[in-house]
């Protein structure tokens, strides 16, 4: 059986802080024998469970390598009980590219588990995460934001699962993160991706989607950096008490296919709502207008049901199969 080539200078055994690279032999026109250097912390103090914090899943999405660097910085664990792995950008080519998927392959990592042990990078490297790093973990956050072309109002999310148990602690692992807004989230095309692999696993995870249109904000990144401490202090790895968020949190479903809306136009948009804007079915939520020629009638979009405006489409040129807005479901 074929082993993944990746290899590292970090001993996931080994008590300590430890800084190292996830190396990926990567022959290429301008480096024969050249690498892929992951970026990788670990922090084990003790016994205890093991969390696994990633962002980057998407190159274009940054308050998660925001956080994730910074809370690499630590120099002093012992607050923290067991082992904490942070890889602050998995999909490290996209992040250096600033591109939602890779630039070396042109794979998005997030459709591509649970990977293979040669071949294109990005299936690599989702081998690596699939076969070592997942299988040494309890818990599992992936932060996610809405990269250059969608916006989100800030939430923390899980996914409804076959085993109810592991969907009940993930949930309360998804409160304890701290989000202003928590999210039973349907994703359109689950195969390939990571939370996928990872809840096969039997993990708890929690992924998040904080803001988006290829930047960060100092309110973003601040419940990135918050959840990252609560949900290690909820797993019992962190010494402290979980810090509320400061906005009292609103619980949103987003039931079936009907929470999308998508551009069947190329053109500009014209937003009629905006984040966090309540609709009922039938609202105008957006235009397109043909740019070819003027004086042509806009095509116009209308809410397909009743709900919360949770994510918008940035930036304001929409093409054919663009999602338009997520509309979510208010349960408080």
């Amino acid at each position: 059986m074929a082993t993944n080539p990746i290899f590292t200078n970090i001993d996931y055994e080994r008590d300590g802080i430890q800084h190292g690279f996830l190396n990926m032999p990567h022959s290429r026109d301008d480096s024969a024998w050249g690498s892929i250097m992951i970026p990788i912390t670990q922090m084990k103090h003790g016994e205890g469970p093991t969390a696994l914090i990633t962002g980057g899943n998407h190159g274009d999405e940054y308050e998660g390598p925001v956080a994730l660097y910074n809370f690499s910085g630590r120099t002093n664990i012992s607050d923290i009980h067991g082992r904490v792995i942070v890889v602050p950008a998995m999909n490290y080519p996209a992040f250096q590219a600033a591109k939602r998927v890779s630039p070396i392959d042109g794979l998005n990592l997030n459709r591509e588990f649970p990977g293979r042990t040669h071949g294109a990078v990005t299936r690599v490297i989702a081998d690596y995460f699939t076969n070592t790093l997942v299988p040494m973990a309890d818990y599992v956050l992936d932060i996610h934001s809405g990269g250059k072309t969608l916006d989100f109002l800030p939430f923390a999310a899980i996914h409804r699962l076959k085993d109810k148990q592991q969907e009940s602690t993930s949930e309360e692992f998804m409160k304890a993160f701290g989000a202003p807004y928590q999210v039973k989230m349907l994703d359109i095309d689950a195969g390939g991706m990571y939370d996928t692999e990872v809840e096969r696993q039997g993990k708890v995870f929690v992924t998040t989607e904080l803001g988006g249109a290829g930047t960060t904000t100092p309110y973003s990144v601040s419940i990135a950096k918050r959840g990252v401490d609560n949900f290690l202090k909820h797993a019992g790895i962190l010494d402290g008490d979980v810090e509320p968020c400061p906005e009292a949190p609103r619980s949103l479903d987003m039931p079936d296919e009907s929470s999308f809306l998508f551009s069947q136009h190329s053109g500009l948009l014209e937003p009629v709502v905006t984040l966090g804007d309540r609709v009922k079915k039938g609202d105008l939520m957006a235009r397109i207008h043909i740019t070819e020629r003027t004086a042509v009638p806009p095509y116009e979009y209308f809410a397909p049901r009743d709900g919360l405006v949770l994510s918008r489409h940035v930036p304001s040129m929409a093409k054919m199969g663009d999602c338009l807005n997520v509309i979510a479901v208010e349960l408080d």
